[in-house]
């Protein structure tokens, strides 16, 4: 194919046979243009002229004011904060008269209780596996939310889009027929849902632009493959091999091998020839040299290093040597794989020499120099300091021409941004982290959620892959114009208080994922880099630990906060090993605001809300679902406290779910287990800095009066009669299982014992003991005997019970002396200079943290809180709280 057939204009109105859709009045705030462009133009030079003032916003990415404009389709998509959001949402608000007028709203819809069923959803939808990134939620499964917490019209805000997953939900909620198991019970509830979409990350913005927007993916198709087409004509001979003599086929993979120095006789060899054997499928750890035959392991293994001229950046570096050892390749439809040939190295060599004629991006890895963030690993990364280093050269050049062919292509601005996000969904494996596996023996991708170059790298053909990715943005993309996204801080949005309806967000978590260092060799494609400085992770290299980002979680929450209105749910998906993160995320949504009221497993199908009581269930991927509450709980004032306190857990009991109900099996709700109610009162109070109305003894009681008891949860009377409907329809009622790891458990575990009979000493020991796991480092748990003498009344038989309410009353008070008494021993230790405090009974600290807050004894909570274990404190969320609270007061 010719490049003036590409780039001519009577090509492109036959390959564009749609171009309508850029033809036509198009009217946007009440402004009428000729067509798309025109309105693109405009509002380009609108957000061009705004920029000074935007570029002052938290969160502003890196970048020149002509390439954060050309990556920009205003006012829907903003490659920076976006000055339209409060137009978009006056003009939803506005259409939701006209929604309900024709009876597809309701005007008193209010959820009142959280969708507190598990979701499985699979990734196997063609939108969800068009782009690659570190972590996505089906969209589906955000469609349930969507169905049940909102109608259509309503305002959606996610300010950790991701790739705009929430977007696609949105914008699907307009295709009821499509997803069939999702129309039971849902009727009326069908219709796009408006949608605000925003994140740090200009790719990742880019992504959710461009699936979320329609294109014409006729038009797509055929530019495509005229642009690949292309690149095979100029640079298919990069990638064949000769099979024989008048043979050759092309090649889907070459696999390198680092270079190393033997430490002992200093000769170089290939790791591959060292290391990998393929016949056994696997890789050693330990391998003799291959001139010495000394043995060595890999952790100690030297690196051969080589002096590279680089032109683009006009000097010299040392970096790892690599070379290539195997080709696997095609003949037909046969495969074929051997170790490299004279043919296939020549062709390296020649590669080599080949001059660069198009641009690339080659600026320093995040900017730092040699070690450039947590992902960066000592010894697996000598020379690796651009963007460019990642890619073998016949790759770079290829890619470099390909980028070149999509920019001056001659089509409209909406089809070019879809070519580019074509061109950055073939990235994923045109890099040299891709790894061969000898395992499998084949090429296995790059290691998740890392940059991380392996001694045997794999270079792929981009010819087949980028082919490949065609077809697999050969999509329908649903577009009502109702979405809009931009590259902000999560902290800092440009919208009104109380304007969103219900928020669906899955946040960074902890150190799960290093954003912005993985998405730094894409965005230098976009030439708009993320900026970084309030990412809300935990990253050495950033100098962000827990408390940092706890400090950063908590502003964009309480943005959350702001932007949601009262009454209205807000859903957190949750997915980290770490329990300190786990306990960051519950204070931080609590402390903003937020009342916690279900956590569900979103899509393992297990059931279990332990999540709240132990710390075993951050493995499992959770939904949070919480709920900012009404002006008149919003309103509460410290002298009321009592009322206040009954007040809050009414409204609380009343957006609780009666139960769950999964796979037949009748599930307790641990929300409604007293304990946590009155944990969940104690975190609303103290966020507040109100005075705690009356200890736990009292408010069971109350709670005994007030409300319906049923299988040691509470309800009204109204929910207990539900309840026991929904109950005639499981065949079985699983009560929580509780695991001792904690002294509260402990407790827990031997109310449950003793319910129904009074035991002795001997039959509850050998069961405890089976129950005790988890138990966190420095937490020390009090014998068997001491939780039974605290907490339970011994009868005259020597069995243990439960105590009644008298008994109850004088238990709370001696306990409560017992752990004062020992807390300020611990003070005491504390005091001392070097006062450390190894090992703590949990339970002690909680109740002098207790008291001291009621005290207003802010400084000795921080003193207590500095000096036991760290994990104890960022674990336990309690504890947690009453330290944050504290260290706001002194």
């Amino acid at each position: 194919m010719a490049s003036d057939k590409l780039f001519s204009e009577d090509y492109l109105d036959q390959l564009n046979p749609n171009k309508e859709t850029e033809q036509g009045p198009v009217t946007v705030f009440g402004l009428t243009f000729k067509n798309d462009e025109e309105r693109r133009q405009y509002f380009r030079d609108e957000l061009r002229r705004r920029l000074p003032e935007l570029r002052q916003i938290e969160g502003f990415p890196i970048g020149e004011d002509d390439d954060i404009i050309n990556l920009s389709d205003p006012p829907y998509y903003t490659a920076c904060p976006n000055p339209w959001l409060n137009d978009f949402i006056q003009q939803w608000e506005d259409e939701k008269k006209q929604l309900q007028l024709e009876g597809k709203r309701k005007a008193d819809f209010d959820v009142k209780e959280p969708y507190a069923s598990d979701i499985k959803e699979g990734k196997n939808s063609a939108i969800y596996n068009a782009h690659f990134y570190h972590t996505k939620v089906p969209h589906q499964a955000i469609m349930r939310y969507l169905l049940h917490y909102t109608q259509p019209g309503d305002i959606v805000l996610d300010n950790f889009a991701g790739t705009g997953m929430t977007g696609v939900a949105a914008n699907e909620l307009s295709k009821p027929m499509t997803y069939t198991n999702l129309i039971a019970g849902n009727d009326g509830k069908w219709g796009f849902r408006n949608c605000i979409l925003n994140d740090l990350s200009p790719f990742a913005s880019f992504i959710t632009y461009n699936y979320t927007h329609s294109v014409n993916k006729n038009a797509f198709h055929k530019a495509a493959k005229e642009i690949l087409d292309e690149l095979k004509n100029k640079f298919a001979w990069t990638y064949q091999t000769k099979h024989s003599s008048d043979v050759f086929g092309e090649v889907n993979y070459f696999v390198w091998s680092e270079v190393q120095t033997c430490p002992f006789c200093g000769r170089d060899f290939t790791y591959w020839d060292a290391a990998v054997n393929l016949e056994k499928q696997k890789v050693l750890d330990i391998y003799p040299c291959p001139h010495c035959g000394t043995m060595i392991n890999k952790k100690d293994s030297v690196k051969s290093t080589e002096t590279i001229y680089d032109a683009s950046l006009n000097s010299s570096y040392e970096q790892i040597r690599y070379v290539p050892v195997l080709v696997n390749y095609s003949v037909g439809k046969k495969r074929h794989e051997r170790p490299v040939s004279e043919f296939d190295t020549e062709l390296v060599e020649r590669i080599q020499q080949e001059p660069f004629k198009t641009w690339f991006p080659n600026n320093p890895m995040m900017g730092i120099g040699e070690k450039w963030g947590d992902t960066w690993r000592a010894g697996y990364h000598i020379g690796f300091n651009h963007v460019h280093n990642f890619y073998s050269k016949r790759n770079l050049i290829i890619l470099s021409y390909f980028y070149e062919l999509i920019c001056n292509y001659n089509c409209d601005a909406r089809l070019k941004a879809y070519l580019k996000a074509w061109f950055t969904s073939s990235q994923s494996r045109l890099h040299i982290m891709n790894r061969y596996a000898a395992k499998h023996h084949r090429h296995v991708g790059p290691l998740a959620n890392t940059l991380y170059v392996s001694g045997t790298p794999t270079e792929i053909s981009p010819f087949y892959f980028i082919e490949s990715k065609i077809s697999d943005n050969f999509i329908d993309i649903t577009s009502n114009y109702n979405v809009t996204n931009q590259v902000a801080s999560a902290s800092s949005i440009l919208l009104d208080n109380n304007s969103v309806d219900y928020i669906f967000t899955d946040p960074p978590f902890g150190g799960n994922i290093m954003y912005s260092e993985l998405n730094f060799i894409y965005e230098s494609w976009l030439k708009v880099l993320t900026n970084n400085g309030e990412e809300a992770i935990t990253n050495d290299s950033q100098h962000k630990d827990v408390m940092e980002y706890q400090r950063l979680m908590l502003a964009c929450f309480k943005e959350y906060f702001r932007l949601l209105k009262p009454g209205k749910w807000m859903t957190v998906e949750f997915s980290n090993t770490s329990a300190a993160i786990w306990n960051s995320i519950q204070n931080t949504i609590k402390q903003a605001g937020f009342v916690i009221a279900s956590v569900s497993d979103l899509n393992k199908g297990r059931g279990g809300l332990h999540g709240i009581t132990t710390t075993t269930a951050v493995k499992q991927d959770l939904a949070i679902s919480c709920y900012k509450p009404s002006y008149k709980i919003q309103s509460f004032t410290p002298e009321n406290g009592i009322q206040n306190a009954w007040d809050f857990i009414e409204d609380y009991i009343d957006h609780l779910p009666p139960c769950k109900i999964v796979n037949g099996k009748l599930l307790k709700v641990m929300e409604r287990d007293p304990r946590i109610l009155y944990d969940r009162l104690i975190s609303y109070f103290v966020q507040r800095g109100f005075n705690i109305p009356f200890n736990s003894t009292d408010f069971q009681n109350g709670l005994s009066l007030r409300y319906i008891q049923k299988d040691d949860m509470f309800f009204t009377a109204s929910q207990a009669a539900e309840y026991d409907k929904l109950k005639l329809k499981a065949f079985d009622f699983v009560p929580m299982g509780i695991m001792v790891s904690d002294e509260a458990n402990g407790i827990e575990w031997l109310k449950n014992q003793l319910r129904d009979k009074s035991q002795t000493y001997q039959e509850i020991y050998p069961e405890f003991i089976k129950a005790l796991n988890g138990v966190r480092k420095g937490d020390q748990i009090p014998g068997l005997d001491i939780l039974l003498e605290e907490n339970f009344i011994q009868n005259e038989d020597g069995t243990w019970r439960l105590p009644n309410v008298d008994d109850d009353v004088d238990l709370e008070k001696l306990r409560t002396k017992a752990l004062l008494k020992e807390f300020k021993l611990y003070l005491e230790v504390c005091r001392k200079p070097r006062g450390k405090l190894k090992d703590v009974r949990v339970e002690a600290v909680r109740a002098g943290f207790k008291q001291c807050y009621s005290d207003k004894n802010f400084a000795e909570i921080i003193l207590v809180g500095d000096r036991i274990p760290q994990n104890l404190l960022t674990e336990d969320e309690i504890l947690l709280q009453y330290y944050d609270i504290a260290s706001s007061k002194v």
